[in-house]
Order: structure tokens, then sequence, then C-alpha cells
């Protein structure tokens, strides 16, 4: 899919606010609302937008503890990895998962209730995989996210 300075300008004004309407975000882009509405659906369906969220804050849904969990494995099979990940994915503290290139091959973000329930999902549900070769836990004391991902419009990134 080819995107032009105007898909940009969209995704870039969703990613800041994705609650605004389809006339507002025209009036901020300098569309007719139908042309905006058609090029909103087109980025949909192409798989350039595949969602949007509400921010909420850990605290309110009793999460009083996140970290980062780097594992090594013993092995680096395709099938070991996707089990992995799938396997973890399926957990609710799991809030993201990296596969990596360098020393751990992956991870980990987790979101805990306390220090007790961080232990027992990285003993239960990590460490104790045979396939496991090293856990190492971090905490994390701040999140500060940005969750606005840059729209480069030069020429080597407008294919999609």
């Amino acid at each position: 899919m080819r995107l032009d300075r105007t898909d940009f300008a969209i995704l870039d004004a969703l990613q800041n606010d994705g609650r605004l309407s389809n006339k507002e975000l025209a009036a901020r882009i300098g569309l007719a609302p139908s042309s905006c509405f058609e090029r909103v659906r087109r980025l949909r369906e192409g798989g350039i937008i595949t969602g949007t969220h509400a921010t909420v804050t850990p605290a309110a849904l009793g999460i009083g503890l996140q970290a980062m969990v780097a594992v090594r494995l013993s092995s680096q099979s395709r099938a070991i990895i996707d089990r992995i990940s799938a396997e973890l994915q399926a957990r609710r503290e799991l809030v993201a998962t990296y596969h990596m290139a360098g020393a751990d091959d992956f991870l980990f973000h987790v979101a805990v209730r306390d220090a007790q329930h961080l232990n027992q999902v990285v003993i239960d549900s990590i460490s104790s995989r045979p396939e496991v070769r090293h856990v190492e836990t971090s905490l994390i004391f701040e999140v500060a996210r940005n969750p606005v991902l840059p729209c480069y419009t030069d020429e080597a990134t407008k294919t999609a």
C-alpha cells in the first residue's frame, strides 16, 4: 500500500487523538469529510490502522508493580520461540513481548499487583520452563511512553 503525505498527516493526527470525529479530522488535514472518511477506511482495510485504545492509569486496575523480564533460551528453534511467545501472550499480566537480538532472546513487560504476584509470574510461567536458560527481572519505577510513532514521509518509507 502506497502512502502519501495526506495519509501520514491522517495517521499522525489519529495517533495524537484517536477520538477525533471524521469531520474534525478532515478539517485538521484540509480534506473534504467524504475524502477523509475514504482514506481512513483504506488505511484500516490495508492494515495500517489496526485499532484504537484507551490509556488507563495502572493503579486504577490494581497494578502496583511493573517489571521487564529478560529471558535467554537454551535453544532458539522457531517452534520454541513461537510457543513461548504465544503462551506468555495469553497471560493477562503481559503488557508487551519483545523478541530480541543480542544477549537476551526475549524481553517481557509485565504488570502485576505486587512483588509476590511478580514472583509467581516469573517462577511459574517463565523460569520453570525447560527451554529457559536464564531469567533476569528488573523493576520499573516509572513509565514514560510516547504513544505516537513518527510518521516518516521520505521516499524510503512511503510503501508499507
